[in-house]
């Protein structure tokens, strides 16, 4: 911009640049940038902006613009930013929109009507991607289909390529042998042919190993993609003694792994959890020996644990909870009585202060986030089991009680779940007693939803994957088992 009115290769002093393609508007507002940092920036001008902005080599307004759209990235927009960016070389930009239609494929691939007019190379990179978000191959097949259909007879000779992306072993076998193998795409096109009979071959080949209890090889065409959530289940008692052990479950491939930690957390049970980004927070708790008030956490992605601030009280059997990025510890069991006091952690300054106590003192109870408050159910107070429900409003430092559950019951687990609450789990087992219920905010009531498959206390559970995971311990058995819960089908699997 600058060089425009201080070049030498004019022949004469120039006060008048005639600058083509830049409105009025934009340009004010660029002007408004160069002499005060002022602009204002909104959806309607933001690309414009953009584009001047790049012409006249000012990366701190193309930086704004560029931050100001990764705000606005939805299923609709996603792969027209994503173009947009790679056209004027925004590489930020453009990972972040193309993560996005990585993340939320299934609704992008059906209701982004843009996909449609993709290159076929571009369709393909995204649908092979490791890191596509797809819970079962049939989206994938699916939008191909929709792509190929949108003009036949000029993109069906694509068919061999693209099913070459979709994880074709991954498929419902019988979807794979009655739909895909034989929709006329395939089998007109003999580039099919070797795709197909290795895929029919791989499933034979599982199913006999299934049978006999043998490992089964992964090729290329059933390796799972890398699951965008992962559980961690870290902790707890093993052989009757605090573990320091962390396994991660990989909902995608079903399957546990031992993390391999560069530091420990230190033998830990009887503690909480909290996840902020790709941190998790181990509280309180005990070693074996005495009630904790430490806290350790444990970074997923470096697999590095450090030390972070204390609590001001010891707690075990504490229920946890994060909301707005913050830690909030309430309740447990101090090793002389049941406690009412609640603190926060705030992770910017490492440091805990407490906050207005609970109505009632309690320990192993459960706590969850819903609406931007904070509920804390149920628990044991030292002489009944409770099925009172309070709930934290951080704006008022207030808690209050709401509709209490149907059923007395400590050591199970809460998780907000699809706008409501979900109550699993717990102690004592008697039949017609114990249910497993849901809170609906809307009308501060609670209902009955169907049983699980095993009875567990002693549980934790969490949401992977647009599901309710539980992971847990049969009360009469003593023996780890996992399950889970799809509210779409209602039923647990």
């Amino acid at each position: 911009f600058r060089k425009f009115f201080t070049t030498k290769l004019h022949t004469s002093e120039q006060t008048d640049i005639l600058l083509h393609g830049v409105s009025s508007d934009v340009m004010t507002q660029i002007l408004g940038y160069v002499y005060f940092r002022k602009m204002d920036i909104h959806s309607d001008n933001v690309r414009q902006v953009l584009v001047a902005a790049d012409y006249l080599c000012i990366p701190s307004v193309t930086k704004l613009c560029c931050d100001f759209i990764k705000e606005e990235i939805d299923a609709e927009n996603c792969i027209d930013i994503m173009q947009f960016a790679r056209f004027y070389f925004c590489a930020d930009l453009e990972t972040e929109a193309g993560r996005f239609v990585l993340r939320h494929f299934v609704v992008v691939s059906q209701q982004n009507e843009e996909v449609l007019e993709l290159a076929a190379q571009e369709l393909q990179a995204i649908i092979e991607s490791d890191e596509l978000n797809v819970k079962y191959e049939e989206d994938v097949w699916e939008c191909v289909l929709r792509w190929i259909n949108h003009d036949p007879d000029n993109r069906k000779g694509h068919i061999a390529d693209l099913l070459d992306g979709i994880r074709l072993g991954l498929l419902d076998e019988q979807f794979f042998l009655e739909t895909v193998s034989k929709h006329p795409y395939v089998t007109e096109n003999d580039g099919c042919r070797p795709l197909i009979s290795e895929t029919v071959a791989f499933l034979r080949y599982s199913q006999m190993m299934k049978k006999e209890g043998k490992e089964i090889v992964t090729p290329r065409i059933a390796r799972p993609r890398i699951p965008q959530y992962n559980l961690f289940a870290i902790g707890g008692t093993r052989g009757g003694k605090p573990t320091d052990v962390i396994e991660a479950y990989d909902a995608r491939a079903d399957r546990w792994s031992v993390v391999e930690t560069v530091d420990s957390i230190g033998p830990r049970a009887e503690h909480g959890t909290a996840v902020v980004g790709f941190d998790i927070y181990v509280i309180g708790g005990t070693d074996g020996f005495e009630c904790l008030s430490s806290c350790r956490c444990f970074n997923a992605v470096t697999k590095t644990c450090r030390e972070v601030a204390s609590m001001h009280e010891r707690r075990r059997k504490l229920s946890v909870a994060v909301l707005r990025g913050a830690v909030y510890a309430m309740g447990g069991h101090h090793g002389h009585s049941d406690l009412g006091s609640a603190e926060r952690y705030d992770c910017t300054t490492n440091q805990w202060s407490f906050i207005a106590s609970m109505n009632t003192g309690r320990r192993s109870a459960s706590a969850a986030v819903l609406n931007e408050k904070i509920y804390v159910a149920g628990g044991f107070n030292g002489y009944d089991k409770l099925n009172l429900v309070e709930v934290y409003d951080p704006d008022t430092d207030q808690w209050t009680y709401v509709a209490p559950m149907l059923s007395r019951r400590p050591l199970f687990s809460c998780v907000e779940f699809h706008g409501c609450l979900y109550v699993l789990g717990g102690h004592p087992r008697r039949s017609g007693e114990l249910i497993t219920e849901k809170y609906d905010p809307a009308g501060n009531t609670w209902t009955e939803i169907p049983a699980m498959n095993f009875y567990s206390c002693d549980l934790n559970a969490e949401v992977n994957d647009d599901t309710i995971f539980v992971i847990g311990c049969y009360y009469e058995t003593d023996t780890i088992s996992d399950d889970s819960y799809d509210d779409k089908e209602h039923k647990w699997f």
